[in-house]
């Protein structure tokens, strides 16, 4: 993966692999309702569905973007840089 514009002393840290995440949405539930999920039960979200998500690298947040579906994946088009 060495390019020309990768300075030299960067090439060892280009494989190292780091947790990338997406996070679609969250919601506040009281215990007891945690304790009652089952399978296929729905945790309905706040988020609006159209809202942006957020991808997290290594927990810290460096885009947002759109859910989109490719070959059956779930993927995201980055719409905004951090």
């Amino acid at each position: 993966m060495n390019n020309n514009t990768t300075p030299p002393n960067l090439n060892l840290l280009l494989d190292v692999p780091v947790a990338v995440t997406v996070e679609l949405g969250s919601c506040t539930l009281p215990m007891r309702e945690v304790l009652q999920l089952a399978v296929g039960s729905v945790i309905q979200l706040e988020t609006p569905p159209d809202a942006p998500v957020e991808v997290r690298v290594n927990n810290r947040r460096i885009a947002k973007g759109e859910v989109v579906v490719v070959d059956n994946r779930y993927g995201i088009k980055i719409t905004e840089l951090a």
